[in-house]
């Protein structure tokens, strides 16, 4: 038995009317980490009415949990489910969004090809979209098929072009902020992989004359995979950076 399992017997145990307030007396809120394991499980259970519910409340807890959610509503093909989802994604609430992130990973957990056909409608979104976008495909057990990685190569070559033209006032925004920041680990994360296609791509932004681009590929030099995926060619692309930056 697992956490999640545990939680979805309790969940299942009990009468509708009684879900929210479980969720909140267990939500781990306020605190550093939320109770992940109970969002998982209320996703796999919840009524989707219960799901949409919660996805619209004020309450950060209950609407990450209806995020998470939409994942399996968006693998049981619920109309407008990607629309819904699209907006949570770009919630001010930074647990929301991961639960939009989760809610992707949960669809490709389910059908790959789905997640490929939503990620096209998303990857020239708006900078959360996009980071979403990003977080929800750069998941090491949806990239074991090599189509899949280089797919997510591709995903995030677009969203890094996106950086090109960019004025100084639209970098300074939040929301920029939080794109840059997750695609300095998400790289990474598609490069790991499939190493022989990834590193010539990051090689080639590592040569770029933008400023946050080259930070985003010194960020993702500084995670381990990276060295234990092809420790030579990530030397190449600290070179190539090196170079670039002076």
């Amino acid at each position: 038995m697992t956490k999640r399992s545990d939680y979805r017997a309790v969940l299942e145990s009990l009468p509708p009317e009684k879900w929210v307030g479980y969720l909140n007396a267990e939500s781990g809120l306020p605190g550093p980490r939320g109770n992940i394991e109970l969002a998982e499980a209320f996703a796999d259970v919840a009524d989707p009415a219960l799901i949409r519910t919660c996805a619209e409340s004020p309450d950060e807890y209950l609407a990450t949990c209806g995020a998470v959610g939409f994942g399996r509503l968006l693998a049981d093909g619920e109309r407008h489910a990607a629309e819904t989802l699209r907006v949570l994604a770009a919630d001010s609430r930074w647990r929301v969004r991961e639960g939009a992130a989760m809610a992707l990973q949960r669809l490709g957990d389910e059908n790959m090809p789905s997640l490929w056909t939503l990620a096209e409608d998303w990857v020239d979104g708006p900078p959360l979209v996009q980071r979403a976008l990003a977080a929800g495909i750069c998941e090491p057990r949806l990239l074991r098929a090599p189509d899949d990685a280089v797919r997510a190569l591709d995903t995030l070559d677009r969203i890094t072009a996106s950086f090109r033209g960019m004025d100084h006032q639209s970098r300074r925004d939040e929301q920029f902020r939080v794109l840059r920041q997750g695609l300095g680990y998400c790289w990474s994360v598609a490069i790991a992989a499939a190493p022989a296609e990834g590193f010539g791509r990051l090689e080639r932004w590592a040569a770029s004359d933008d400023k946050d681009v080259r930070w985003i590929v010194r960020e993702n030099l500084t995670k381990a995979r990276l060295a234990k995926a092809d420790p030579a060619a990530a030397q190449r692309v600290a070179a190539v950076l090196e170079r670039a930056g002076k």
